[in-house]
């Protein structure tokens, strides 16, 4: 796999939808789809394949593209699609030379509705074909549910049935068959149910469920209740069997469609092509922006190329607002509901993931640049009038006002700073005072680089609400910085952003980059304040008497305790066996530490 294609693979989405495969001459090679495109496309060149014929399709991709849909059951009618109109050379030998499944009503007296892979020239009437088995066996049982026509196989002519030798089966008894074997059931009558399933087969639902609707208000009308209660049984089924796909409509569109949207620096359209109710083809292209192109100016152009590279004649064109263009015999539409407003908003979808992709891209080959964007989407965002390339956060940590400390984390570009990060024992502050905490860190930290002249950050963010903040620009202005430095407060509850002198907050959309930095940077400093307290808290705990003597250290006092096992001990012995032990020097330094104490 080369880099081009390992780029794309990066940046595939894990959505639902269709990818195409392309060889050198940019021919569709292969059409498949997927429940997650990613995981899929990944597989053909992260996995070793048993099928030779697999190897051979892998070794031949040189460009692959995809379309992303809403729904898992959208790809089946969209490969289906794709597949009849493209007919690409791999799809047929990587199905291990099955054809496709399609559905038969057979050339017969009360004919059977079955699924085939066989298409015979025996005057009976095909249905497909389908991308997937599953979904014709689905078609089927609610044909069979909505309709009780035979599947038995007994040849079921006039004479034959006259004779008498056929008796009726478990179909029968269930009610899942009328008994046509035995007379039950005239041939007009099961005639008009083949023709409803054909109009079903053909996708035009909404006439089946228009004739089932009449009928059942017609018996209601001469009060037939029970029989057009079962003809509601029906009506419901039909409803609720509709297909609501985007990518397959019931009515058979002839249409284009094509979405809009742009950056700085390029403006971006997809089209779509819809023939017959099905979406045949997909494309994105770009346009580089020169001067301040109008979107109407933008979206004509493409329009006006997209209809002559592609020979579309379309004489109805779905667009999300009006291109600066007319073209003769065709008319624009901006739908506000049904499928075509469906296939609007799906052409949409695949016009802003082509965006995020090439996004991407780029990024992946500049990560400097995703910074970039995202501390100027920042910028935007806080309204500071500086980039913020430096930004700090401060949080403080107690438990119950014991080892009062506070920790200090930098983000440069966006990213952790870890080596210039730092930890404050809170010198003058006596009891849980996060206010007077905040002050005494915040001034000492600037007060700091002041003195050594070091760069000041564009950003500070304070842990905590508008005490905490309010506290914090005391100290900015103590030093004379307060207005140079911009200062927010991020409260845990809501994750509203406070500004200075300001009670209302700000909430940034959740999914927001600027906001995922700035809650990075507020758990950053209360991951590394906590540490360090939890530090502060097990040294206090685990202190000995014998770390007030001066003169005596670690190696000292881990002798003393192993001989005499406690610090009262310690005290009460005589010099001679603490000389033995340390030497005649600290003994005299332990003696008058304890002789001072008890005085």
């Amino acid at each position: 796999m080369n880099e081009y294609l390992k780029n794309i693979i990066q940046n595939i989405p894990e959505k639902p939808g269709c990818y195409q495969y392309y060889d050198d001459k940019g021919v569709i090679i292969y059409v498949g789809k997927a429940k997650n495109l990613k995981k899929r496309v990944s597989s053909y060149f992260t996995k070793n394949h048993d099928s030779p014929k697999t190897r051979i399709l892998v070794s031949k991709i040189r460009d692959i593209k995809y379309i992303i849909v809403e729904t898992e059951a959208d790809t089946l009618l969209l490969e289906n699609s794709l597949i009849k109109e493209f007919q690409p050379k791999y799809n047929v030998l990587l199905k291990d030379d099955k054809s496709y499944p399609s559905i038969v009503i057979k050339n017969e007296y009360y004919p059977r509705v079955e699924l085939t892979r066989k298409l015979l020239k025996d005057g009976s009437q095909y249905f497909g074909p389908y991308s997937n088995v599953f979904s014709v066996k689905i078609l089927l049982e609610f044909i069979h549910k909505l309709y009780p026509i035979r599947t038995c196989s007994l040849n079921l002519t006039p004479e034959k049935i006259a004779e008498g030798k056929y008796k009726v089966c478990l179909e029968y008894h269930i009610k899942r068959c009328l008994g046509p074997c035995i007379g039950l059931q005239e041939f007009e009558d099961y005639n008009k149910n083949i023709e409803s399933i054909k109009e079903i087969l053909k996708g035009n639902t909404n006439i089946v469920s228009n004739n089932i609707y009449a009928k059942m208000q017609e018996l209601a009308d001469r009060q037939e209740f029970e029989e057009a209660n079962k003809l509601k049984e029906k009506y419901l089924l039909v409803e609720n069997f509709k297909n609501k796909s985007t990518v397959v409509s019931n009515i058979n569109y002839n249409i284009d469609v094509y979405s809009y949207d742009e950056d700085e620096n390029s403006a971006y359209i997809n089209y779509l092509n819809v023939h017959n109710g099905a979406i045949i083809q997909a494309y994105t292209f770009e346009y580089k922006k020169r001067i301040e192109e109008a979107k109407e100016e933008l979206l004509g152009l493409g329009i006006v190329e997209v209809r002559e590279r592609f020979g579309s004649k379309a004489k109805e064109i779905v667009v999300p607002f009006y291109p600066d263009v007319t073209i003769e015999g065709t008319e624009f539409s901006i739908p506000q509901r049904g499928d075509k407003k469906k296939l609007l908003l799906l052409s949409t979808q695949n016009v802003r993931q082509y965006k995020l992709d090439k996004l991407k891209k780029a990024e992946s080959l500049n990560p400097e640049q995703r910074s970039v964007r995202i501390l100027k989407e920042m910028q935007k965002d806080l309204n500071l009038k500086e980039l913020p390339t430096h930004i700090e956060c401060f949080d403080n940590s107690n438990i119950q006002g014991t080892n009062p400390v506070s920790a200090c984390v930098v983000f440069k570009m966006g990213k952790p700073s870890k080596k210039d990060y730092r930890h404050f024992n809170v010198k003058t502050v006596v009891g849980p005072d996060d206010f007077s905490t905040m002050r005494e860190v915040v001034y000492r930290r600037y007060h700091r680089l002041l003195e050594e002249g070091t760069p000041l950050p564009q950003l500070v963010v304070i842990d905590g609400g508008k005490g905490q903040l309010s506290a914090a620009c005391e100290s900015l202005k103590a030093l004379g910085i307060y207005g140079k430095i911009a200062i927010v407060g991020i409260a845990k509850r809501l994750e509203e952003i406070y500004y200075p002198e300001d009670s209302i907050p700000l909430y940034l959309d959740k999914n927001s980059e600027s906001l995922k930095i700035i809650q990075h940077i507020r758990d950053e400093a209360h991951r590394f304040g906590i540490t360090f307290h939890r530090n502060q808290r097990s040294k206090h705990q685990i202190k000995s008497e014998l770390d007030n003597i001066k003169g005596v250290g670690d190696e000292t006092k881990r002798l003393l305790l192993k001989e005499f096992r406690s610090v009262k001990r310690i005290r009460l012995a005589k010099d001679e066996e603490l000389e033995k032990i340390v030497g005649k020097h600290k003994t005299l330094l332990i003696r008058k530490y304890f002789e001072n104490k008890n005085e």
